[in-house]
């Protein structure tokens, strides 16, 4: 009798005990992750990278499920970047320091305030999701900047790319954002992402 008690309390624990991979989303795979070599692991974030870029060049006009695999190791990638070029084009050391941070925190400001705008007006993604967008999306603008400093150090020459970069990072932006955003509000939306991607252009043609 009392192996009787025993054997069906335990099986009415089983019974209630929750699965072990309950808290894992759908679709992922059931193999861990964390025994696996790291360059395994940053050969794959790597190619992750390397997709959503393309994704950003080839212009399509509906990315939107993309955004379910967002990351901010891209972006932040980017967004360093950038500033490393706009420093190099200074040549004495403080004002390399000096233009570093303020391009750093003035992209890291700018897409946190146009993130906010998106979600304040209903739309349908997460705060990271945006901040990824709106990384990836510096892409155009961080070649620009490239070829500013291979450029002639006359405005006029500089203006070309970085305008043509301004376009492209606005309309592939607006490709990720489109299904995201309902139709009357999707100006409300994009508008201040043309003005944060603007802003970003002005820099390098300023050579700030």
């Amino acid at each position: 009798f009392r192996f009787w008690q025993v054997s069906h309390s335990t099986s009415r624990q089983m019974a209630t005990a929750p699965p072990v991979f309950s808290s894992m989303p759908a679709g992922m795979p059931m193999t861990a992750t964390l025994d696996e070599p790291i360059s395994e692991t940053v050969l794959r974030d790597l190619k992750a990278i390397g997709r959503k870029i393309k994704l950003v060049m080839g212009l399509k006009s509906d990315n939107y499920n993309e955004l379910r695999n967002w990351d901010l190791w891209g972006p932040l990638i980017l967004c360093l970047f950038l500033a490393i070029i706009l420093g190099l084009s200074k040549k004495a050391h403080d004002e390399k320091g000096q233009t570093f941070a303020g391009v750093f925190t003035g992209v890291s400001v700018g897409s946190t305030v146009v993130t906010l705008n998106a979600q304040f007006l209903g739309g349908h993604l997460s705060f990271f999701q945006i901040v990824c967008v709106l990384g990836y999306c510096l892409f155009p603008l961080c070649a620009a900047a490239t070829l500013c400093l291979i450029l002639p150090e006359r405005m006029i020459w500089k203006m070309i790319p970085c305008l043509a970069a301004f376009v492209w990072s606005t309309y592939a932006s607006r490709g990720f954002v489109h299904g995201a955003v309902r139709e009357e509000r999707r100006a409300l939306v994009v508008y201040p992402i043309g003005l944060f991607y603007f802003f970003v252009a002005w820099m390098l043609v300023a050579g700030i």
